[in-house]
């Protein structure tokens, strides 16, 4: 019984965000604004995550820009709400016209080749219109998809899904990423798989600690893990938006060979090279995720000196 209800929710929901998806995106953009207030100044959503976030990641910035960056970010988040809805039936068309993406041949010489891509990215910018990739991927039988963390309720994730995968990307549980990346590298395939990798880890898949936008944060290292071990070539996405609607993506190379490259080294240049993306424009990071829930002082109350040791060397 449960499922048949689930059926039926699912294709309730399915046809409601549908139907209001066929909107053109000029009409999303005016209720984008309109939420904006509601959110912002009524309901005042997460004000107190946000405002000290960005006052502890910017403590030279004066409380006057602190509110402005505070105001940008609670814009562009209505619009990257509006940006996703419209996404669930945007035409390939459209999507080609406002997701650009540069340097592509730098990953397709690399297919060619028989090397597979990581690609790192973080919550910024808008990271759905990522997953077109696969529109400008010459390789036809490569794992072509983007890691992620299923949602709790079934009906939102399987919506989720259908609006990710629909333009070639196959989208990866976290907890299948390993057995279904290196899988594909056994089979002789090639993978291009999407990171966000500025997520917070649970405690038990801490295993590295790096000072982000002025906090000790720890971060997580399996990206980097499964680029080594299917010796993968790393990119980081530097996206900019640079007017209402659009967005570029420029692959940067960061390695094509990773394993000469120490432990760690990989995740290090990543946060180094978001957090300069985020400092150049700071309204287009997720601001409102409580990122720095884990700290150092609780981590070494659950796990020892030798026992962090330990869980480093089986890495």
């Amino acid at each position: 019984m449960k499922d048949v209800l689930n059926t039926i929710l699912y294709y309730l929901f399915f046809s409601l965000w549908y139907v209001v998806s066929l909107l053109p995106l000029r009409i999303h953009y005016f209720f984008s604004d309109a939420t904006y207030y509601l959110l912002y100044y009524l309901i005042r959503y997460r004000r107190r995550v946000v405002r000290k976030n960005l006052t502890d990641s910017f403590p030279g910035k004066s409380p006057t820009e602190i509110i402005k960056i505070e105001k940008d970010f609670y814009s562009f988040f209505c619009d990257y709400i509006a940006e996703t809805i419209k996404f669930f039936s945007i035409s390939e068309n459209e999507i080609r016209r406002r997701m650009k993406f540069e340097d592509v041949d730098l990953i397709n010489k690399g297919l060619e080749k028989g090397q597979s891509a990581s690609l790192y990215l973080g919550h910024y910018c808008n990271w759905e219109w990522i997953s077109t990739i696969p529109l400008h991927l010459k390789g036809t039988n490569d794992l072509l998809g983007q890691i992620y963390h299923p949602l709790e309720n079934p009906i939102s994730d399987k919506l989720f899904l259908r609006m990710r995968d629909r333009f070639g990307s196959k989208s990866i549980s976290m907890d299948d990423s390993f057995r279904a990346i290196v899988g594909a590298k056994r089979q002789g395939r090639c993978s291009v798989i999407g990171y966000i990798s500025d997520q917070v880890p649970g405690y038990d898949n801490v295993h590295y600690w790096t000072d982000f936008l002025h906090h000790d944060t720890p971060v997580f290292t399996g990206a980097e893990r499964i680029s080594r071990v299917i010796d993968a070539a790393v990119y980081y996405l530097d996206i900019t938006r640079p007017k209402r609607g659009y967005y570029v993506c420029r692959f940067v190379p960061v390695t094509n060979q990773i394993k000469e490259c120490p432990q760690f080294s990989i995740t290090e240049q990543y946060f180094r090279m978001l957090e300069k993306s985020i400092i150049d424009k700071p309204q287009y990071w997720l601001w409102s995720h409580n990122r720095w829930k884990r700290t150092r002082e609780q981590y070494d109350k659950l796990f020892t000196k030798e026992e962090q040791a330990k869980r480093l060397s089986r890495l």
